[in-house]
């Protein structure tokens, strides 16, 4: 049905500006009310049944648009920077976004974004825990040997932070005595975020054998470095696989070149890092593990491939076998390593 009231919302924490535009009269009324979903699904309501209303995605989550959907109420979650904007407007008021977001939703410019469902943010949720607890834990890392080095100690192994390392650590005496109480405490913050981590791991096991996505993230595994949290991560973040192709997801995870072409000029820069900064970050890192020659699969990918169909198995050991190749190729042109694990990523999500 086609509506004639398209609602632009401007939402904040604690408050919530409105702007409904009747396109048959051009009729405009504003609003500004708290950040109150019944409030606000009442305000819409009043406006009539034939209304279709549009906000950006922000802080403030999906909570808003799922509300109006159970209320029978169309919501588009516009995706921030699809939006157009003139770039001679230089004054930016909260009524005048409510105002362009529903100019915008009356003309068919606003640009979607999916909205997970609620049991997927949850799962979301769980691995960016994870990820922001590994951060954590090597910044903690890192302090400690920096404090180690500028006291003029160096471990004689190349391998760390195994148990004969933290033995090591845990017989080094500091002078002064405060330095001594500073080490101290690096290590303890480092030992709990170690069991911190170690916790969650132990949380993405047991939530990935009851999860309905197991049987995606069992496949995802059966490439190099990508294990079980790496999986969890990829396959809750990107949620519906079935929106991409392998030729278009490479955009969505900002793993494409920029790109400024005019007349017989083409000019490409840097990836754009558009979109989902923690699925791309995770194809990256597994990416690396590819620069490694590809003889024949590992003892856990044979275990990973016993719990796969035979054509995932099979394309799996084919997209293993190119991906090295593709590193290969790279290194014979004497690209730069990050360049080419850029590229390698992007080919990695395409086959992922």
């Amino acid at each position: 049905m086609l509506k004639t009231t398209f609602i632009g919302l401007d939402v904040h924490a604690k408050t919530v500006t409105a702007a409904a535009l009747n396109a048959e009269t051009g009729e405009i009324d504003q609003a500004t009310m708290p950040a109150d979903n019944p409030a606000i699904v009442s305000w819409i309501k009043a406006h009539g049944d034939d209304t279709a209303v549009t906000y950006e995605a922000g802080l403030t989550g999906y909570g808003l648009a799922r509300c109006l959907a159970d209320d029978g109420i169309t919501c588009t979650v516009a995706a921030p920077a699809k939006l157009l904007r003139a770039p001679g407007d230089q004054v930016k008021t909260d009524q005048r976004d409510a105002l362009g977001l529903a100019r915008m939703l009356s003309l068919g410019e606003i640009t979607a974004v999916r909205i997970p469902p609620i049991g997927q943010e949850g799962l979301r949720d769980v691995s960016r825990a994870r990820q922001r607890a590994v951060v954590d834990l090597t910044h903690a890392r890192q302090r400690i040997n920096a404090m180690i080095l500028r006291h003029g100690l160096r471990y004689p192994k190349d391998v760390r932070w195994t148990q004969v390392h933290h033995d090591w650590l845990a017989r080094q005496q500091l002078e002064p005595a405060a330095s001594q109480q500073a080490l101290a405490a690096e290590l303890e913050t480092e030992t709990l975020l170690m069991a911190h981590v170690k916790r969650l791991d132990a949380a993405i096991a047991e939530l990935v054998r009851g999860c309905e996505q197991a049987s995606v993230i069992d496949a995802l595994m059966c490439f190099r470095r990508i294990s079980i949290t790496t999986g969890f991560g990829l396959a809750v973040e990107i949620g519906d696989w079935t929106r991409f192709t392998g030729a278009t997801i490479g955009s969505y995870l900002g793993l494409t070149p920029l790109e400024h072409s005019s007349g017989q000029t083409r000019s490409q820069g840097p990836i754009t890092k558009a979109r989902n900064t923690y699925a791309r970050k995770l194809l990256v890192e597994a990416a690396w593990s590819h620069a490694r020659p590809y003889r024949r699969p590992s003892v856990r990918l044979l275990r990973q491939f016993e719990k796969v169909d035979a054509t995932t198995r099979a394309r799996a050991i084919e997209g293993n076998q190119r991906l090295h190749r593709v590193w290969a190729n790279f290194d014979a042109r004497n690209k730069r390593r990050v360049k080419s694990n850029t590229a390698v990523a992007r080919e990695l999500a395409g086959w992922c």
